[in-house]
């Protein structure tokens, strides 16, 4: 922080000197001029306005010099006898002193009136900048970066840290500007804010008054620290408690879908293998199918899995082509239970859109089991349309729906969890079917079927026209 160097800036003081010259010279032509007219308490009176004035321009000094030169000018060339250094009359002798402790009194109260607005201007910048650094502290999420950034400019140095003793010895917690030190001894300036934890200063000295100061930002850059390092600490719990509630979800979930299907195989096997159970070819041809329909149920589930850890871990790169919304749904169709409920109206001359063929068919078989289980055995419709430069494809059931306030939360993990649904499924499949649409350049929302039940619609881009390259238009699909 910048602070002045005296009471009277140097200009002022200056401008004082050469008053304290020209001015009695001034008033002596003046008097002079007009000996006839004026007495010399008129005399006296222009060279004390003269003195007055230096004083209340340059101070104490200029003041001074004022004085005297107006006390020799009015002896010599006004005060009886004229052009002699004698004073005759004692009266005139009283004056002279007087003008003097005149000079001597204006410029005490210039200086004071100085010095008095230099620590109101100092204290008025000392609160500026610490409520600045206050702010800094209290609405910034990372606040020691900012403070230690505003510390640096407020007080001119080049480099300023924050370091911390350990059982290592010195280390830097935090710090602005090239070259931070990295042990107190090394700093130009350093202030220690407890025994552990000091604020050091590179390129600057400080005066007393910018100790002061840094000595109070000190304490707010020690809360700052706390203040990281608790918020640190929060979010690391928060971590651990979601990861807790996550892994419970999941322990619950799997537990449940891994059982019902395991149970059924493992019931089918046993009565295809007992040699004293007579089944008849249609007992027998039923209790295939439980075991391959189960054992599909737990393809779909590892499959979940799998594809909600790829997204997890940003493994989902999709390779971007030129794919045909009818293709795609009719591959998705082959591979859910209840296919004959769906009824599609998706034109095979339709546009392509831009996407991998092979994550777009997860989506949207993923989405129509989503509406077939929940539908309550209503029928579905599958419908494409094109707006612009996106093609949509809607999946619409009859079920029982959803509040509009709640439908956001269908794409969270596990979300089927929080109901109380007997449904099979972990409540992955539209998470993973938002993550892969998203890695696609497109988005995926769910809305109130008119009429009744929910609607699911996936917007992606169209594919390239023959004037735009395929990557031009997978770079822009990407952009936010």
């Amino acid at each position: 922080m910048t602070t002045a160097t005296g009471r009277l800036s140097r200009r002022r003081k200056l401008l004082g000197w050469l008053f304290g010259l020209a001015l009695p010279a001034l008033a002596t032509l003046i008097s002079v001029a007009g000996r006839g007219l004026l007495g010399l308490p008129t005399d006296v009176m222009l060279f004390v306005l003269a003195v007055v004035v230096v004083a209340l321009i340059g101070g104490l000094g200029p003041a001074l010099l004022a004085a005297s030169a107006s006390g020799v000018l009015l002896n010599f060339f006004l005060t009886p006898p004229l052009y002699t250094f004698t004073i005759a009359d004692n009266e005139n002798v009283i004056t002279l002193a007087v003008m003097v402790m005149v000079a001597v009194l204006v410029a005490l109260v210039v200086n004071q009136a100085a010095r008095r607005g230099e620590q109101a201007s100092r204290a008025r910048a000392e609160a500026t900048l610490l409520s600045d650094f206050a702010a800094a502290v209290l609405t910034s999420q990372e606040p020691l970066p900012l403070l230690l950034n505003k510390v640096r400019e407020s007080f001119g140095a080049r480099s300023v840290a924050l370091l911390e003793r350990r059982q290592a010895g010195w280390h830097r917690v935090a710090s602005a500007g090239p070259d931070p030190v990295e042990a107190p001894e090394d700093a130009d300036a350093d202030v220690a804010i407890d025994a552990d934890v000091h604020l050091s200063l590179l390129g600057r000295t400080l005066t007393a008054g910018d100790r002061r100061v840094l000595q109070a930002v000190a304490g707010q850059a020690l809360l700052a620290l706390r203040a990281q390092r608790m918020a640190a600490q929060a979010r690391d719990a928060q971590r651990r408690a979601e990861a807790t509630e996550l892994r419970s979800a999941l322990l619950s979930a799997v537990g449940h879908d891994l059982r019902t299907p395991l149970t059924s195989i493992k019931a089918a096997a046993s009565s295809l293998r007992d040699p004293e159970l007579k089944l008849s070819d249609a007992d027998t041809t039923e209790l295939l199918a439980t075991v391959e329909e189960s054992a599909d149920r737990l393809q779909g589930l590892v499959d979940n899995l799998l594809d909600s850890a790829r997204l997890a871990t940003g493994a989902v790169l999709p390779q971007l082509t030129a794919v045909g919304y009818d293709e795609v749904v009719a591959r998705a169709l082959s591979t859910v239970d209840g296919g004959h409920l769906v009824a599609t109206d998706v034109d095979d001359t339709l546009a392509a859109v831009l996407a991998d063929a092979g994550l777009l068919e997860r989506v949207v078989a993923n989405v129509i089991d989503n509406a077939l289980r929940h539908g309550q055995g209503s029928s579905v419709l599958i419908r494409a349309t094109v707006h612009g430069g996106e093609a949509e494809l809607a999946v619409s059931d009859r079920g029982p729906g959803l509040p509009i306030g709640a439908l956001e939360s269908l794409f969270a993990p596990f979300q089927r969890l929080g109901d109380r649904s007997s449904r099979p499924g972990v409540g992955l499949g539209l998470a993973v079917a938002r993550g892969f649409t998203e890695a696609m350049g497109g988005r995926i929302r769910a809305e109130p079927t008119p009429g009744g039940g929910l609607t699911m619609t996936i917007t992606l881009p169209l594919a390239p026209t023959p004037s735009a390259t395929v990557p031009e238009l997978a770079a822009r699909t990407r952009e936010p």
